[in-house]
């Protein structure tokens, strides 16, 4: 999604969560996006071991060899699902893409990191 709102990059932020939040209650660990066809899903925190590293954390997922490829942009999207809400305490930061983003939230009690890859800049 951050990829198709890249223009809008100014406008955005992305949460930063503890990784606490893998112990809590029914959370879930996706290896790719959740409604694609071909995703696993186990419980938190043991499902991290379906995530492939490697490849969900690649700065490119593009590659000459379309299987890889398809493997790469797949992983990319692993996520991990958190029923209902995700509480409080466990929100640590946010991630922003520029430093324009970073000063308006300068007020915010939450820590504010700029990331330009993780909005594709």
């Amino acid at each position: 999604m951050l990829y198709k709102r890249r223009d809008q990059h100014r406008e955005l932020c992305g949460l930063r969560v503890s990784t606490a939040l893998l112990d809590a209650p029914n959370v879930i660990v996706a290896d790719g996006n959740a409604s694609s066809d071909y995703v696993r899903f186990e419980p938190a925190p043991k499902g991290l071991r379906i995530v492939d590293r490697e490849l969900t954390f690649a700065v490119y997922w593009t590659d000459s060899d379309p299987i890889l490829e398809f493997r790469k942009k797949f992983a990319k999207c692993a996520e991990v699902l958190v029923p209902d809400c995700v509480p409080a305490q466990f929100i640590v930061g946010v991630y922003v893409s520029c430093e324009e983003t970073a000063t308006r939230l300068s007020e915010s009690p939450l820590d504010v990191a700029i990331d330009r890859n993780l909005f594709f800049l």
